[in-house]
């Protein structure tokens, strides 16, 4: 049987969903066509969330509202086979899809650990399948010693998310010495271990899990010191591999990364073929190595930089590289980090000056819910331009670390971050004469 469609997306996650949109949008006369091979997806970030923030796990189903409202055609069928030179995809339900303009959204997949007994029962990677993912919340809740490997941003909002559980014991382990020590220099990682050890969660630094024991279902953990933990449960938070087996199989090229190779329009080595979201490399935006950032918010950003070029570059907005922006929540505690940290500009030889400040995140400071508010910026020392930043505090910093981010990615100097021009209120910001990012700026300036 064949199918044709001007547009095939073949994805159904946050990137498929945003290249199809914006594809829609800027060539409104084309078919297109979404392939999904799971039916319910679910909303990645949502995902620790399930467990007791969210009252029915179903509130975060990702649907296909965005699809509907701009006559995007779904199919659900999975994708096995590429012909670039036919332009054709072949499906698992025996249908030929024919296209012009193919985008890959293909994702990842959880790390399974090379650990011995990693196949057992009770051990939960958090695969983006809404059904799969609703047994699991059914199955943790019954559990009473949950063990969560990974001590990145999953790892740490299952923790927190878990430990809001009555009667349960939650255990971390990670295999670096601090939790969240890639994405954040000491002062701020600091905070998180604070958080959660005070809730409490047992944070395992420096842990490295050998062996899961017992017979069909997982009963104890072994670690590398020979000692033994006695868990029922374990997920898996310790990060994801690009899918690219179909691309590869399709003769597409790989570069020197984990993900498929795709230009600065998110172009593949075939003109017909675009890539974006987890199953692409990505390339750090001030060295251009390959990092292995996987998150919605930089596919989307490149979901849109496909769907507007797919015929015609029509937008001038090449993909300068990954900032590596974030942002978490544990406990009432918001972080946010991007770009390069103090401790990464400085392994990767960069000379740098660094800013800080320190406030209350309203004004005056005994206005209701006021929280402490810390930012951190790092520039680079002869030119003055800003190559990353950090906060914590209140809700307000999951919205100034993309102040921040909008910083770095227009390039944008101490100088002029000095001068921000910045709207300000009592109930939502800082004082203006107290304003963090000028402060952090302008302790920055003084270091010259």
């Amino acid at each position: 049987m064949d199918k044709r469609t001007d547009v095939l997306v073949v994805g159904g996650g946050p990137a498929g969903i945003i290249s199809a949109v914006t594809a829609k949008k800027y060539y409104p006369n084309k078919d297109i066509l979404l392939m999904k091979n799971i039916a319910n997806g679910c909303i990645p970030c949502g995902i620790p969330y399930m467990f007791t923030s969210l009252e029915n796990p179903d509130d975060n189903k990702l649907g296909n509202t965005a699809l509907d409202k701009h006559n995007i055609n779904v199919a659900v069928d999975e994708a096995i086979k590429i012909d670039c030179r036919q332009k054709k995809v072949f499906s698992k339900n025996n249908i030929e899809y024919n296209y012009e303009k193919l985008i890959l959204a293909i994702g990842s997949n959880p790390i399974i650990p090379p650990i011995t007994g990693a196949e057992k029962k009770g051990i939960y990677p958090a695969y983006k399948d809404m059904d799969y993912l609703k047994n699991v919340v059914q199955k943790i809740k019954k559990a009473k010693n949950i063990l969560i490997l990974g001590g990145g941003f999953i790892g740490v909002e299952f923790a927190d998310e878990l430990s809001n559980a009555k009667g349960v014991k939650v255990y971390l382990a990670e295999l670096l010495p601090h939790l969240l020590e890639n994405s954040f220099d000491e002062e701020f990682y600091s905070l998180v271990e604070e958080k959660l050890r005070a809730k409490p969660v047992n944070v395992l630094t420096g842990t490295k899990v050998v062996e899961f024991l017992g017979r069909d279902k997982v009963e104890s953990v072994r670690f590398d010191n020979g000692d033994e933990l006695k868990i029922d449960s374990v997920i898996l938070g310790i990060g994801a591999i690009p899918n690219t087996a179909l691309a590869i199989e399709a003769g597409l090229d790989s570069g020197k990364g984990k993900g498929i190779w795709v230009d600065e329009y998110m172009r593949t080595t075939d003109p017909d073929i675009f890539a974006v979201g987890d199953c692409v490399g990505k390339r750090d935006f001030y060295t251009r190595r390959n990092t292995p950032v996987m998150l919605a918010s930089t596919a989307t950003a490149e979901a849109r930089i496909a769907g507007a070029n797919l015929y015609k570059l029509k937008v001038v907005r090449e993909n300068k590289g990954t900032i590596a922006i974030y942002s978490t929540y544990v406990d009432g505690l918001a972080l946010g980090s991007a770009g390069l940290t103090e401790g990464s500009a400085k392994k990767e030889g960069f000379e740098i000056i660094v800013g800080n400040a320190e406030g209350i995140d309203k004004h005056p400071g005994s206005m209701p819910g006021a929280n402490k508010i810390k930012v951190k910026l790092i520039f680079s020392k002869q030119s003055g331009i800003i190559m990353g930043g950090q906060v914590s505090g209140g809700i307000s910093a999951g919205e100034i670390i993309n102040i921040i981010g909008m910083a770095i990615q227009q390039r944008v100097s101490l100088t002029e971050l000095e001068t921000l021009q910045v709207a300000t209120h009592p109930y939502l910001t800082s004082a203006p004469t107290m304003y963090p990012v000028i402060l952090a700026a302008q302790d920055a300036s003084g270091r010259i």
